[in-house]
């Protein structure tokens, strides 16, 4: 390996284990956050390809936001590139993860960290809403696409199903827009190249008649059955895991599963580090480590499988239109999910005023977002201990 590529790798590293440790507020901030780097400070990509790179992630199963970082890890320093984003993302998260269900486990409860949270989310608000205004001028570029986004938008807030409303949004704005191209064969082998991923739902069957003894085996298919066919939000994931750890194998309360997402939700990094929560309690450091690898296992190979064909997609008319479809349709999920974010951010006047003066911030002095997240995370902590 060159000099040269051992200095990009080295890059690499430094930017995701730092988002790994600093990306508060779930997978639209944390891309928010990435847009922020590798488009607008690094330049490593531009925002149609970034675009692209993100309509793609929505097609497959697994965390967006994870599966971001590992595209931008293979753009900058290809298979080791991808390997090195990838882990350097996770690995902060899962560590910081541990130690709380290390915590858990030997004195009976968590954290809650509201003060720290208090904080954080406006500031959230504010590095969502600037991507969001700025991916939207790519994305959005008739008023028909306009539209569409707006559509998605109101159909998100009335609770209609993520992955129906991207796939729905792809697939009409193809019809609408009647593309015609020589692209039809790589249109038709998307689907098959999304659907038939290699962790089909054979593993649940297996999963499921499997005998009600916790063994790493088991607690590791339960998580790669997740990750290889785990489709929407932190919620989704919490049905998952509650359909086969608390009702099928009983290996957890119902308590134990909330308090395993509630950590997942205000440590920074993928929520699906939730999965090394649950594999701490059930099977000690192994099971978190086994747990960990089976839910996050899946997204690199998921990216490397889908990665080459997205510049060919976007040379395909028919193809293309489809994944302009889900960008738009992406646009508007993460202006729904800006909203829910800000209705449980901004609670007070001064969580206001926190979210209001991000903003200029951003905008005027183009600050790193990840100092805005620290600076956030002290003023919550001043205003909990003041209060």
């Amino acid at each position: 390996m060159s000099e040269d590529e051992s200095a990009s790798l080295a890059e690499i590293a430094r930017l995701f284990l730092r988002l790994g440790f600093t990306a508060f507020g779930g997978p639209a901030a944390h891309i928010a956050m990435m847009y922020d780097e590798v488009v607008v400070r690094r330049r490593w990509l531009d925002e149609q390809h970034f675009l692209d790179l993100l309509g793609a992630t929505n097609l497959i199963p697994g965390p967006n936001s994870t599966e971001m970082a590992i595209h931008v890890g293979y753009e900058r320093g290809r298979w080791r590139g991808l390997l090195v984003a990838g882990l350097s993302f996770i690995l902060p998260a899962a560590f910081i993860v541990g130690i709380l269900a290390w915590a858990y486990v030997r004195y009976g409860d968590t954290p809650t960290g509201d003060a720290l949270l208090y904080g954080i989310k406006p500031v959230i608000i504010a590095v969502v809403l600037q991507a969001l205004l700025r991916l939207g001028r790519t994305a959005v570029r008739s008023w028909l696409m306009a539209a569409l986004a707006v559509v998605v938008f109101l159909l998100f807030l009335l609770r209609v199903d993520e992955l129906l409303l991207l796939a729905g949004g792809g697939i009409l704005y193809l019809v609408l827009t009647q593309a015609r191209s020589s692209g039809s064969a790589l249109f038709a082998l998307l689907p098959a190249v999304v659907g038939n991923a290699p962790f089909p739902a054979g593993v649940a069957v297996a999963v499921l008649q499997a005998a009600q003894s916790i063994s790493l085996e088991r607690l590791f298919l339960v998580f790669l059955k997740v990750g290889g066919l785990l489709y929407g939000s932190g919620y989704v994931l919490l049905a998952f895991l509650r359909n086969d750890l608390v009702l099928q194998l009983g290996w957890l309360t119902d308590q134990q599963l909330l308090d395993a997402v509630a950590i997942g939700q205000f440590t920074p990094g993928p929520v699906f580090t939730t999965a090394t929560f649950v594999g701490y309690v059930l099977g000690g450091l192994p099971g978190a480590v086994v747990a960990t690898l089976g839910i996050f296992l899946p997204s690199f190979i998921f990216v490397a499988l889908i990665h080459r064909i997205v510049p060919a997609i976007r040379r395909s008319s028919r193809a293309g239109a489809l994944l302009d479809g889900v960008n738009v349709a992406a646009i508007g999920l993460m202006a729904g999910v800006l909203v829910q974010l800000g209705e449980a951010a901004i609670v007070d006047l001064p969580t206001l005023l926190l979210a209001v003066a991000a903003m200029l911030v951003l905008w005027r002095f183009q600050l790193n977002s990840a100092w805005l997240v620290i600076a956030g995370a002290m003023i919550g902590l001043l205003v909990g201990l003041g209060g």
